[in-house]
Parts: C-alpha cells; structure tokens; sequence
C-alpha cells in the first residue's frame, strides 16, 4: 500500500482549514445549524398545515410560534423550580463550604503539611471569594442573557427562511450533481432530512420519558424539585457514558447535602441505575432506532469537538450531525469506510443475526409445517384406498 504525501497534507491542511472557518464563523454558523435542526423537526407539522390550506409563509410562522409556546411553557415551569430552588441555596451553600473546610483540614492533618489552616479562617475567606465574585457573576449573566436572546432570534428568522424556501433550496442544492445523479441526490437528501427528524424526535421522546421517570422516582424517594433534577439527567444522558454518571452525581450529592439519613442517596443511585439499565436495553433501541446510533467514540468525539468549537451549542448539534454524516458518506463509496467509523456496527451485526436467525426459524417452521400436512394427506390417502 502507497502513502501518498501530497495527499495525506492535504487532508490534515482540509481539516484544519476547516476547525479554523467553524471557529470563525460561529456567530452565523451555530443559529443557521439549529435552524436546520428545528426545521427538520418542524417540517411534518408544516406540511400538514399546508395540506388544510395555509401558504407556506402562514404554515412556517404557525409551526415556529407553536414551538416557542412549548419551549417556553417548559422554561416557565422549570424556572419555577430554580426559584423555588434557590431559597434553599444558602443552606446548601453553608453544607457545601463546611464539607469542602472540613476536608481541606483533615487532609492538612493526616498529610503533614504544616500549613497552618484554620476551620473559621478558610470559611471566612470562602464567604469573602463568594461576595467578590457576585458582581462579576452578574455581569457575565446579562451578557450570556443577552447572546441568548440574540441566539433565538436569529435561529427563529433563519428556520422560517428554510421552511418557506425548502423547495428551492433542495432544487438549487441538486444541481450541484450532475443530471444523471439528479433521483439520487434527492434521495440522499430526503434520507438526511429524514434520519435529522427521526434522530431528534427520538432522542426528545427519549428525553421526556427518562425525564418523568427519573422525576416521579425522585418524588418518591423525597428529593427537592424532583422534575428540575430528573429532567436535568434525562438531557444529560445523550452523552454517552459521562452525561449518565454526571446526570446521576448532581441530585446525589443534593441528597447526601440535604438530608441527614443515608438511605436517601442510596436510593437516588439505585433509581438511576435501573433507569439506565431499561434505557440501554429497552427504550433506546426501540424510540432512537439501532440505524440512527453512533458508536460510543464517535458520539464522544463529536460532543468534545463540538465544545471545543461551538461551546454548548457544539455539543447539541454535533452529536446529530455525525449521524446525518453517516448517511451522506453511506451514499459514495470512498467515503464509506468513515460511515464505518461512524456508525454503530456491534448493533448492526447483532441485528443482522437476529434477522437471520429469525428466518432460519421460519423456513424451518414452514418446513415442518408442510411436512406435517403432506404426512396428513397422505395418511388419509392411505384409509380411503
């Protein structure tokens, strides 16, 4: 096998050129790439305006306003639960520095560092750091408020152009093929489209679901704002792996801070366990679908390059694009061995097997089946000569 230099420089110098226009272009880039996304979700709703009788303009502005409506439902109502929260915040402050003093002195004493630490001096400093830091706090808050604000109007204008002038953009974006590929283009671009809307409406479906389970779990056991907590895991648990055990650690450590019994936190872990052991074995490959996955390293990759890139908006929108990635280089044969990479071949051979086994098991029921009849025919056959 030839390494070829020349191809191999221009290959790295395509990637970093571009990591260098992704970073760049950020401001325009991550509201056009949740428009695209928002748009995928909103298409079917669109359409089916469209089909009573509203034009385009109507039907694109109803569907985006039908969303913010539930958007902003959801942020009212979990906004209810920071505030009610956060009446409890002080306490848990005062919990959280205590524990965080008593370690730093035990750790002082068993380790014979003499550094002179004392319990009230490093509280007082603490409760010092905290007050110095609440106007810069506030300050970083209005202008992440601001750029949010800034986000949502621009993602709003962008998915209204994309829904009215779908139809031209799929024509314009075919002609880039030559005319004999012209029925493929549009089906590879029907696929994206499609496997954008499926990956995303699972991947929400999943997210509501796993979110009232961990909640109506959480209420149960006795843990404040059940449905902040429990949905704050269910949206973390797309990452694979980290977002789980993370999603997991913040209500656990809420209980062991606010409750005195230990069985409480105890609890907290062992609901979680078994919501992931359903959600692995069960829910994930029955809503998302095994077709639409990731592996495990791809999806991780995307999330750490997307915050790398983009921040937390890398990381909500790179995980579907890889998926809608795989599809693109499933459609040339070059790029098909990055669909490999990609895409989630453990499942895939495993429901590969599945099917064959299942078809082996109908032949041979087929099999037996017309054996036993043709055994019955002959017998009758046999007592009517």
């Amino acid at each position: 096998m030839n390494l070829s230099f020349q191809k191999t420089f221009y290959v790295i110098a395509t990637v970093i050129a571009l990591f260098v226009i992704l970073s760049f272009a950020r401001v325009i880039l991550v509201p056009l790439g949740l428009a695209l996304l928002i748009a995928f979700i909103l298409y079917p709703v669109t359409k089916k305006m469209e089909s009573w009788g509203l034009n385009e303009m109507l039907a694109a502005f109803l569907s985006i306003l039908l969303f913010i409506a539930i958007i902003g439902g959801g942020l009212l109502f979990f906004s209810t639960q920071i505030i009610s929260l956060s009446k409890e915040a002080s306490d848990f402050q005062e919990k959280l520095m205590g524990l965080f003093t008593d370690v730093l002195v035990f750790l002082n004493t068993k380790t014979g560092f003499d550094l002179n630490l004392d319990r009230t001096e490093i509280l007082n400093q603490l409760k010092q750091w905290l007050k110095e830091s609440a106007g810069t706090l506030a300050g970083s808050t209005f202008n992440s408020a601001a750029a949010f604000i800034t986000l949502v109007m621009a993602t709003s204008v962008y998915t209204f152009l994309l829904l009215i002038y779908r139809k031209g953009f799929t024509r314009a974006f075919i002609r880039f093929f030559p005319e004999a590929e012209a029925g493929r283009a549009l089906k590879m671009f029907k696929n994206i489209q499609q496997v954008g809307q499926n990956y995303l409406s699972g991947m929400l479906t999943l997210i509501i679901i796993l979110g009232f389970a961990n909640s109506i779990g959480l209420w149960i056991i006795g843990i404040d704002s059940p449905f902040l907590f429990g949905f704050l895991a269910a949206t973390l648990s797309i990452i694979p792996y980290v977002g789980t055990t993370l999603g997991a650690t913040i209500p656990v450590v809420y209980a062991f801070m606010s409750h005195d019994a230990l069985w409480e936190p105890i609890a907290v872990i062992i609901l979680f366990w078994s919501v992931q052991v359903i959600e692995t074995n069960f829910l994930s490959p029955k809503i998302v679908g095994s077709s639409l996955k990731v592996n495990a390293l791809a999806a991780i990759l995307s999330l750490i390059i997307g915050a790398s890139v983009w921040g937390i908006a890398g990381m909500i929108l790179f995980l579907p694009f890889a998926a809608m990635l795989k599809v693109i280089c499933e459609e040339f044969e070059p790029l098909r061995p990055v669909a490999l990479l990609i895409g989630d071949q453990n499942n895939n051979e495993k429901n590969m097997k599945d099917k064959t086994a299942g078809k082996m098991h109908k032949s041979i029921k087929e099999w037996y089946h017309n054996f036993h009849f043709f055994s019955l025919k002959k017998r009758k056959k046999t007592k009517q000569a």
